[in-house]
């Protein structure tokens, strides 16, 4: 009851557009408290759902005050960069652009903030934590309130589409440009903390993570280097990894223990994901 309170009296704020301090309890969220998509069918027509491109970048929790990331890790940004934002809290991305990812990423690892890289950042605002509403009511309010205050902090567009049509044929264009896929939200939906089946990742391939358990020696033309990598998935099921290196990820795999993402398309009768190719080291965090 106290925390939907509090809820209720940020958006007040908000809607009278009164520069006002989150209160503490809001303000430094643990890991948990965020919001996730999942990969699943939707349930009902499309024109249930706002739709927005699926952005490759670090995700990023704004409190007000300061950035952090998805397990709670502040981000050191320049203070220009934020001069602007709301008080209140937001979600969303900080981009570089398409293909940037790895960019993106050491750069939101560093202790100390680069001017210079970060005025190639955006923050793409997809969400408002604290606003009771459903998406479709947090959506509106965002675009009336955040168009104006920063040239560094931008509202995701959100389209509705009439039918699934219509939505193939964006998200092949976005696929066919570069992009990761789709994000749908259901209109209704509230926001969640953890996994909401009304946040719908859309990707012609799907990424996960694994543990590294051990190495495998390469054969042929990878006499001498890391031929695959034995991982274990977060299901407990254990498979190789023996695509997407380079050959400098090869001379130098991943440390054994380390945490690795993977792509892949749906699972085997056994369990197993289907064409899994290695995509890169998840950053400690």
């Amino acid at each position: 009851m106290y925390r939907r309170i509090l809820t209720y009296s940020v958006l007040i704020y908000i809607l009278c557009g009164t520069v006002i301090s989150p209160p503490n309890s809001l303000s430094r969220p643990m890991p948990a408290d965020l919001q996730l998509a999942v990969h699943t069918d939707m349930e009902g027509p499309v024109s249930g759902y706002l739709v927005s491109e699926k952005l490759d970048g670090v995700r990023g929790f704004w409190d007000g005050r300061q950035m952090s990331s998805r397990s709670g890790r502040l981000i050191a940004i320049p203070s220009w960069f934020v001069d602007g934002f709301p008080t209140y809290p937001l979600d969303g991305e900080l981009w570089m652009g398409r293909g940037t990812f790895e960019q993106m990423s050491s750069l939101a690892r560093r202790k100390e903030p680069i001017d210079a890289e970060w005025r190639k950042v955006k923050f793409m605002v997809f969400d408002l934590p604290s606003h009771p509403g459903s998406f479709v009511e947090r959506y509106t309010t965002a675009s009336k309130n955040l168009h104006v205050g920063s040239e560094y902090l931008t509202l995701i567009e959100q389209k509705r589409l009439d039918n699934q049509h219509q939505l193939d044929i964006w998200f092949s264009e976005v696929v066919a440009s570069g992009g990761e896929g789709l994000m749908l939200h259901k209109v209704s939906s509230l926001y969640v903390a953890g996994r909401n089946p009304n946040l719908i990742k859309l990707k012609p391939y799907y990424d996960a993570e694994a543990r590294v358990i051990a190495y495998q020696a390469g054969k042929g033309k990878l006499q001498g280097v890391m031929g695959a990598l034995l991982v274990e998935n977060q299901q407990g099921v254990r498979f190789k990894l023996g695509t997407g290196f380079s050959m400098k990820e090869r001379r130098n795999p991943p440390e054994i223990g380390s945490t690795v993402t993977y792509q892949y398309s749906g699972f085997t009768q056994k369990g197993t994901p289907r064409f899994a190719r290695f995509l890169r080291v998840r950053p400690i965090e």
